[in-house]
């Protein structure tokens, strides 16, 4: 980030709008838009935020996977019939 380009007053984005996004098109680096001096708001290339949410879907499988491992390694599983039994049970749902 450079603190010279990619944070903005508001009134500039709306004064230059245009300018800005040819900014964020050509150094696909977000640009902070402050209020009274305050981050306000991220404007960010559409491209990047496709690539960040591509990335934070990832973490959270993998995120997912290791807390799975995790819980097999430390025992708090429970075989699936158990489970089932044990809803039908509590739902007076025949078998």
């Amino acid at each position: 980030m450079d603190i010279t380009k990619d944070i903005q007053p508001m009134t500039n984005f709306r004064n230059h709008s245009a300018e800005v996004l040819r900014h964020l098109r050509e150094t696909k680096r977000a640009v902070v838009l402050t209020v009274n001096g305050k981050a306000a708001a991220v404007l960010q290339d559409a491209e990047e935020y496709q690539r960040l949410m591509d990335i934070a879907a990832l973490a959270s499988e993998d995120e997912a996977a290791r807390q799975a491992d995790d819980d097999v390694a430390h025992g708090r599983t429970r075989p699936a019939r158990e489970v089932f039994d044990e809803l039908r049970s509590k739902y007076k749902i025949p078998r």
